[in-house]
């Protein structure tokens, strides 16, 4: 067992949902879940316990007008937390607070030693802005994960690596102009698909410039195209030396995901889990947290999230 890597394996991660008929219900968790057992992937870390955010954790990264609208929300479970995407479900805010605490616990036991690397399947919430939900994304567990960083543990330069087929633009918009938030993020071109952000050209503002790197990727790009583009994500990271990764992992750039148009295969996924533990070995003493993020084919959550679970245990275990 390789006690250097925290899986957070907890079916109480599986409340953050919308229905059982919505693209982000319940069974997404039992996809990851059942696929890492079949692989005795529990038998090869150290598993973690889901852990509730309080509420001044979820305001370093949102306002606390908005937080304070997702709890009432959440308690009458009426209408919607944006303009259509992300419903009030009743007791949304619990289970939105136990996927930020649970990414805030990772977070902690990274920064402390205690681990080297962490992976919560259900988390990377990308899209929430610090004043609303959108995507499907109530709280944005991985801005507060950045904020705590900073004002909680003193780790300024932190790289954020997204493959989801979405743009992560909750988290690049709220980072922006900020120069130690190392950006990478390849996406389905924002001309086809949600959220319609994430331009080459978009690089950062200010002081930040050129610290962000977009790379939209065209419809339908498959293992080859990943793989070139990859090249120029690792030179982005190694050029700023980062102290501490985190790796946004969404399955729904995988083929056949129902609401996105991409063709990559999970091993994708595993080559960029891979090569980051690299990075981070070299640069961040081996510090890797890596967040399910989005993905909606439960096969391709099965087969790419347990892909990125095998190669944090690879980079360790070797």
């Amino acid at each position: 067992m390789s006690s250097n890597t925290i899986i957070y394996a907890d079916e109480r991660l599986a409340s953050y949902n919308f229905g059982e008929e919505h693209p982000f219900g319940p069974a997404r968790y039992r996809a990851f879940y059942d696929e890492f057992i079949a692989r005795g992937l529990d038998q090869r870390c150290v598993i973690g316990n889901a852990v509730v955010a309080d509420r001044a954790s979820i305001e370093l990264f949102h306002t606390p007008a908005y937080v304070g609208h997702v709890i009432e929300a959440s308690r009458t479970g009426a209408g919607y937390l944006d303009q259509g995407d992300t419903p009030a479900v009743k007791g949304i805010y619990e289970a939105a607070a136990l996927v930020a605490g649970s990414v805030l616990d990772g977070v902690e036991k990274l920064v402390k030693g205690e681990r080297l690397r962490a992976f919560v399947p259900i988390a990377g919430l990308h899209h929430a802005s610090r004043d609303s939900a959108a995507g499907f994304c109530v709280f944005n567990d991985c801005g507060i994960a950045i904020e705590a960083l900073r004002s909680q543990h003193g780790i300024q330069r932190v790289a954020y690596v997204d493959i989801d087929a979405h743009h992560g633009n909750g988290v690049f918009y709220a980072f922006e102009e900020d120069p130690d938030l190392i950006f990478a993020d390849l996406h389905e071109d924002g001309r086809y698909l949600y959220p319609g952000s994430g331009a080459a050209e978009e690089t950062g503002k200010g002081d930040a410039a050129g610290t962000k790197l977009n790379i939209p990727m065209r419809p339908g790009a498959d293992d080859a195209d990943f793989y070139a583009a990859w090249e120029r994500v690792e030179t982005h990271l190694a050029e700023a030396e980062p102290e501490f990764f985190i790796f946004h992992c969404g399955a729904d750039s995988i083929k056949g995901d129902p609401i996105t148009d991409m063709a990559y295969s999970a091993e994708a996924h595993r080559h960029a889990a891979s090569r980051l533990c690299k990075l981070a070995d070299r640069y961040a003493g081996g510090r890797l947290l890596a967040l399910g993020g989005g993905g909606y084919n439960l096969h391709n959550i099965a087969e790419g999230w347990n892909a990125v679970v095998e190669a944090l245990l690879a980079q360790i275990e070797k």
